[in-house]
């Protein structure tokens, strides 16, 4: 696959934060190897699609990368050096130390850099045991809705089969990683150990939805309550809480409840639930009310729809 994160993502160099967040769990949930096992480029495309994650998601790496300084991968980038920068300086060490004149070769200067780059390398790890970070590990985990927006505690098997707590913040957002420091494979010569990198994926709820820190609801309400208003219950991620529905409202009316969305960590503020209300007729219209609504018709002139029509010509 590309090494360019924007190209694995879909996303061009003019995407904003919210569009790489967006792309990544969207791809998350089509090429993550646990939710695919019968795919066999999945999990290369996840690793894949992870990395170029790691590198935009970050304003800062995002900017290394745009500038040329870390690759695709997020390693650095080799400072581009040439002969002439060590031919004309002063104190040139690859003149003085081999006896390189104005008319050296080229390619015996460069040879003598790779020597004293060996000889860097061995100095440094001759006297001592290598050592290395052990590789990150990753895993998915799937969690229900309120538990995302309200926090709780959980636990993960292994391959291996051992049990790792998870704690998922208060506010977790589908697709998010958590990363748990030092629980990823061992590291190499006493090296410290790698982290585990779990991708968390959030299942969706039969009533609330989610936008940002906002909690979205449709709630339904009868034809009499539209009419002439009324006090109702609504339910909210915390509990049921009590609504009053204005007088004459109408299908798609939205309704906000203050502080009554998601909460996250460092935040002072919640977000606000949202409530769409939905007229929705009793499912058995009885004589009473369809002998007033014939009734009512006949005096009452209103269309809801003139406007509409009216537009749609122009």
């Amino acid at each position: 696959m590309s090494n360019d994160p924007y190209e694995v993502l879909g996303l061009t160099k003019a995407a904003t934060a919210d569009d790489i967040k967006k792309a990544y769990r969207k791809l998350v949930r089509t090429s993550h190897p646990d939710l695919h096992p019968d795919d066999a480029g999945a999990e290369a495309r996840f690793k894949s699609i992870s990395a170029a994650y790691e590198i935009l998601k970050d304003p800062e790496t995002r900017a290394r990368y745009d500038a040329g300084e870390i690759d695709g991968l997020g390693a650095e980038r080799p400072q581009r050096q040439y002969y002439r920068d060590f031919a004309g300086a002063p104190n040139n060490t690859y003149q003085q130390g081999r006896g390189f004149g104005a008319d050296a070769d080229p390619a015996d200067i460069f040879a003598e850099i790779l020597r004293n780059r060996t000889r860097s390398s061995s100095a440094e790890f001759g006297d001592r045991g290598f050592s290395a970070h052990g590789p990150d590990m990753r895993y998915t985990l799937e969690v229900p809705f309120l538990d995302a927006a309200r926090g709780a505690e959980t636990r993960i098997t292994l391959p291996d089969g051992q049990s790792l707590a998870v704690k998922i913040p208060q506010g977790t957002e589908d697709g998010q990683t958590l990363r748990l420091r030092g629980k990823g494979a061992p590291g190499i010569g006493g090296g410290a150990a790698g982290d585990a990198l779990i991708t968390v994926l959030v299942r969706p709820h039969p009533v609330f939805r989610r936008e940002g820190d906002d909690i979205l609801l449709t709630l339904p309400i009868t034809i009499d309550e539209a009419v002439l208003g009324g006090k109702v219950t609504a339910p909210t991620i915390d509990g049921p809480v009590g609504l009053t529905i204005p007088s004459g409202a109408s299908s798609g009316q939205v309704l906000r409840l203050r502080a009554r969305g998601v909460a996250r960590a460092g935040r002072k503020t919640k977000g606000d639930q949202r409530v769409e209300l939905k007229i929705v007729a009793p499912p058995d219209v009885d004589e009473s009310l369809r002998d007033f609504l014939v009734e009512w018709r006949k005096t009452h002139a209103f269309d809801p729809r003139a406007d509409m029509v009216k537009g749609a010509g122009k």
